[in-house]
């Protein structure tokens, strides 16, 4: 069970835990990934990307939104 005052940016990490299973833009300190949320934890995120499970440290992202979809 995680514990309020542990998690680094609580606003932050209730905004994701209504994005999970969305496909997510991340911008961090070094890159922008995109794919699809699947786990928000109080220091990282789980994104898949290429089928491939990518963590995300909480402290690295800049900013996050919902891709847009190709039409």
């Amino acid at each position: 069970m995680t514990q309020v005052g542990s998690i680094s940016n609580p606003y932050l990490y209730e905004t994701l835990n209504m994005m999970i299973g969305q496909e997510i833009v991340v911008q961090t300190e070094k890159n922008i990934q995109q794919g699809k949320l699947i786990s928000v934890l109080p220091d990282d995120i789980v994104v898949e990307v290429s089928r491939t499970p990518l963590f995300i440290c909480m402290k690295e992202i800049a900013w996050v939104t919902v891709a847009k979809r190709k039409e």
